[in-house]
């Protein structure tokens, strides 16, 4: 009689019945990054996958959800959806997000599948495998969602390249560089863990319910497909940290250090979200304060508390944090208004409704600290002195941010630290950023900052024009103002807006 496997034994069979004891070649030689980090496993068969996906029902899974997604992106793309959008000035965070985010997912995809290669369980390789396939799949369908915008407007057409040698890319990019080059153990935390469980809310849910709210139906169907397999990305995130916890007392130390870089290095990284949510949305869902209160200090807070029992604390400087979701977005903002000609998006001054708006959200910081610094920008462009910083700026050595953050308890005073090593300074913007360097000065002495490579001369030449030229930028086409773009004319003609920019928002 032929009886219906239960979903617990076909995913042993397909995981570690596939699995075998090596004959001729000891598992050291396997698996060599198995020792190096101080990591002690004594039983990888403890390792359970919460969802117990096999491949046979993943498959079956993602073709379901890429046939729905594929129909809204071609209805979108066949009715002209670029039209329902709220404002073209919205694109801006779109072309942030696809040359800054997307390359991310695949180099997310890269990691995993390095990382299953290195692991010693069955378990723990196939779902490395499993998400592995996500994170390219990922970054694909955001591809071909976000393909029809390039069709209409500039900025797009040539992603891969930009994130490999704009300045303000490098951000992202590092973080993801950083990851690849750890070892296995470090790499999952940092990812499955610090990134998925802890901080990639803010990016899957209160963006994607702006590009909503904006008329995006593309982005936000991608967004949404994506965070479903978010959803299980997080829960393995917080299995991978109990079964390492689980395994051996001496690993507790270790993953919290781990825990304390990664949590840092992800928020820095989340800048530029800040900037996106609180600036670039014509429509806004909700300020990037209120996004930091709900997605970390609520939720992350009550995971924190769960985990206490193991010996993990809130990760370090998570309180300037709480200062800092009042500072950090304007402060984003501001850099690269300042910096516009040497981006690949349109920057501009928010109009009165936008900066009622952010009186509103932001009461104690925004009206003291930066909405004059905004109007004078504004008059000084009216005018015909727009403002922009030809000097290139000071970069911090690990986050790769342009010196811009202030002191938690002092929003006037830039946040400067420095350490030396070999009788060289090097300078961070934090001191969650200086205790990453000063744990592992060797690594990060050898990072590629954009500005020191202009200075040097590697980027096509030492002149602005010469650095947009091997940026692939072309002036006002791709970056500056939104004011006056070919963007702007081709809406205004598609659309026959006359509205100025800031109205109704």
């Amino acid at each position: 009689m032929n009886r219906k496997m239960p979903l617990r034994e076909k995913y042993l069979r397909l995981t570690r019945d596939l699995d075998w004891e090596p004959s001729y070649r000891s598992r050291e030689e396997i698996y060599p990054q198995m020792a190096f980090e101080g990591i002690r496993v004594t039983d990888w068969d403890r390792w359970e996958d919460p969802f117990r996906m096999t491949i046979d029902a993943y498959w079956k899974l993602q073709a379901e959800k890429e046939r729905r997604l594929y129909a809204v992106i071609d209805a979108f793309a066949q009715n002209n959806g670029h039209l329902t959008l709220s404002d073209a000035r919205y694109l801006s965070a779109v072309k942030l997000f696809l040359t800054g985010i997307t390359p991310g997912e695949y180099n997310a995809h890269r990691g995993f599948a390095m990382a299953g290669r290195q692991f010693a369980g069955a378990g723990t390789r196939a779902a490395c495998q499993i998400q592995a396939v996500d994170e390219l799949r990922h970054a694909q369908t955001q591809i071909h969602a976000m393909s029809h915008y390039n069709k209409y407007f500039n900025g797009m057409n040539d992603f891969t390249h930009s994130n490999e040698r704009i300045w303000y890319l490098s951000v992202p990019k590092s973080f993801f560089q950083d990851a690849l080059s750890a070892g296995p153990f470090e790499y999952v935390v940092a990812i499955c863990f610090s990134f998925e469980y802890v901080l990639t809310n803010l990016i899957f849910m209160p963006f994607m319910s702006g590009a909503a709210y904006n008329g995006d139906m593309a982005t936000v169907t991608f967004g949404f497909s994506a965070q479903s397999d978010e959803a299980r990305h997080m829960t393995l995130g917080l299995e991978v940290i109990k079964f390492l916890l689980e395994q051996h007392p001496d690993n507790v130390p270790i993953i919290q250090g781990w825990i304390d870089k990664w949590f840092w290095r992800g928020y820095r990284v989340l800048t530029l979200v800040a900037a996106m949510m609180d600036y670039m949305l014509p429509k806004r869902v909700m300020s990037w304060a209120e996004a930091w209160e709900m997605y970390f200090e609520q939720s992350g807070a009550a995971l924190f508390e769960d985990l206490a029992r193991y010996g993990i604390r809130m990760p370090k400087y998570w309180e300037h944090t709480v200062s800092g979701k009042h500072h950090i977005s304007h402060q984003a903002w501001n850099a690269l208004y300042n910096y516009g000609f040497a981006a690949a998006f349109h920057t501009w001054v928010p109009g009165d409704d936008e900066l009622d708006w952010l009186s509103k959200k932001y009461p104690e910081s925004f009206d003291r600290y930066y909405r004059p610094t905004l109007e004078w920008k504004r008059r000084q462009q009216v005018q015909g002195r727009r403002f922009i910083n030809p000097v290139l700026p000071t970069l911090c050595q690990i986050c790769q941010v342009p010196m811009i953050f202030t002191e938690p308890d002092d929003p006037t005073t830039i946040c400067v630290r420095t350490s030396v090593y070999r009788d060289e300074r090097y300078t961070f913007c934090s001191d969650g950023c200086k205790d990453i360097f000063d744990h592992e000065p060797e690594k990060y002495v050898q990072a590629w900052m954009p500005t020191h490579q202009v200075n040097m001369g590697h980027c096509g030449g030492t002149t602005i024009d010469e650095v947009l030229a091997w940026y692939h930028i072309d002036g006002q086409r791709d970056g500056m103002d939104y004011e006056g773009s070919e963007d702007q004319r081709h809406w205004k003609e598609w659309t026959g807006s006359g509205k100025k920019d800031g109205e109704a928002a």
